[in-house]
């Protein structure tokens, strides 16, 4: 949800550039929940939604992934609570920890 700005900020102060394949802004996209965004990652990435994550800290992020036909996974640490995700029915991860377990069973 940042601006292309602020995104090019936080990956440069955290050396952070070579670690994504695909960065995504809300300056070149519809507002969240819209899937534009999630969409143009796998496009540009090389891969079909469903074969995709979306980790989330809000109920846009989890609705975005719903609407693009990826796997959404919520975090407890963000903008919305743990219990307001886990509403939507969605896995929801207390910790980093937790987040990795849900991410390996779902690869498998």
């Amino acid at each position: 949800g940042k601006s292309r700005r602020g995104l090019e900020h936080m990956l440069d102060a955290n050396d952070l550039r070579g670690c994504f394949v695909t960065a995504q802004c809300a300056d070149d996209h519809p507002s969240k929940p819209h899937p534009a965004m999630l969409l143009a990652a796998c496009k540009e990435a090389g891969i079909a939604p469903e074969n995709c994550a979306m980790i989330g800290d809000t109920s846009y992020d989890m609705d975005m992934a719903k609407s693009a036909g990826a796997t959404p996974f919520g975090v407890a640490w963000g903008y919305h609570s743990e219990k307001s995700l886990a509403a939507l029915g969605v896995p929801v991860a207390s910790d980093f920890s937790g987040l990795l377990r849900m991410i390996e069973d779902w690869a498998v």
